[in-house]
């Protein structure tokens, strides 16, 4: 049957994405950069495509990036 992440990979640019997410959701206007920096936003956009495929809560979508390799390459969390 295959992985399904894995040819979503191959068919889908997620850095095509990547400049509207950063428009959308970055905060650009800070007065002072204190705080935690942003996850990266094309990490966010595939962990919620896993989310929703899987239909895994914030919790267990964490625990299975950390335990499956087939998440951790999709996601990019793991060299491919």
């Amino acid at each position: 049957m295959g992985n399904p992440l894995e040819a979503i990979s191959k068919v889908v640019d997620f850095e095509f994405f990547r400049p509207i997410r950063e428009e959308k959701l970055l905060n650009t206007n800070k007065e002072n950069n204190a705080g935690a920096k942003p996850f990266d936003v094309v990490l966010m956009f595939k962990i919620m495509l896993i989310q929703r495929y899987y239909n895994l809560g914030d919790q267990q979508v964490e625990y299975q990036i950390i335990d499956r390799m087939s998440f951790k390459k999709f996601s990019g969390t793991r060299k491919r």
